[in-house]
């Protein structure tokens, strides 16, 4: 428990991120013309991130982990584009000047002496995006084609002051200004609505199917008791009328 919750992380050591790691190609091209200072498109079980940064800026890259820690992001694909239009890789970037370390438990990248804007790829949660905010400004979030945040009971966005817009099949998230904090998007796919759906029909069903076996079962007891003669809770006609002669035999007020 003590390893897992980072108590002896000075044990396990940080490791640092691997040449092949910096130079992979990302799933996509950047979207370097955003005029975003934080641009991330999601692909289920990772996104890439743009971010607008300026000469020599530091990024401390992490993602929260169990019992309140932290752990360093599994950052890849890394490249940085110039004011000119320059795209370098990950290991061209450290040779321009850039740092990148890696600890424990977060990931310090340093870009060049120049501003430009960074970009990064990192595994994600499928259905769950959640970041914290790395660079304070404005973000947008372009989501899976086909995720929807419609339906409240499977869908959640943080901060709350956010605009939509679906762009040929995908929606997009935006937000003026994100400063600190984390940026959620918990959407659903359609087909999780008729998932939810027939699971709940399912369950009526099993109810009611439960219901009229539990009743049949309770009239079928009733039935035998009175066979054996065991119904004495109910009066019959005879203590009725006795009751009735009883009332008769009062003297009047």
């Amino acid at each position: 428990m003590a390893v897992t919750a980072g108590c002896l992380a000075w044990a396990t050591g940080g490791g640092d991120v691997s040449q092949e790691a910096l130079d992979r190609e990302p799933a996509e091209e950047y979207n370097w013309d955003t005029d975003r200072d934080a641009h991330i498109t999601v692909h289920g079980s990772s996104f890439q991130a743009v971010y607008a940064v300026e000469a020599g800026e530091t990024l401390r890259l992490y993602r929260p982990e169990t019992w309140g820690t932290e752990g360093p992001l599994d950052i890849s694909a890394v490249q940085y584009r110039y004011d000119n239009g320059t795209v370098v890789n990950g290991t061209t970037m450290v040779a321009h000047g850039g740092e990148v370390d890696q600890t424990t438990d977060e990931v310090f990248l340093t870009v060049p002496d120049e501003d430009g804007q960074l970009g990064i790829s990192a595994s994600a949660v499928p259905r769950r995006f959640s970041t914290p905010a790395y660079v304070s400004g404005s973000y947008e979030v372009v989501l899976p084609p086909g995720h929807s945040i419609d339906f409240f009971l499977f869908s959640n966005v943080v901060p709350r002051s956010y605009e939509a817009e679906e762009i040929d099949g995908q929606l997009h998230l935006y937000w003026e200004d994100v400063s600190g904090g984390s940026v959620v998007v918990q959407s659903y796919l359609e087909r999780d609505l008729y998932i939810f759906g027939g699971i709940v029909v399912l369950l009526i069903i099993i109810g009611a199917v439960g219901l009229t076996h539990y009743r049949r079962k309770i009239d079928e007891l009733h039935e035998a008791r009175l066979a054996m003669g065991l119904g004495v809770n109910e009066p019959d006609a005879e203590d009725e009328s006795d009751d009735g002669d009883e009332d008769d035999r009062k003297p009047p007020n």
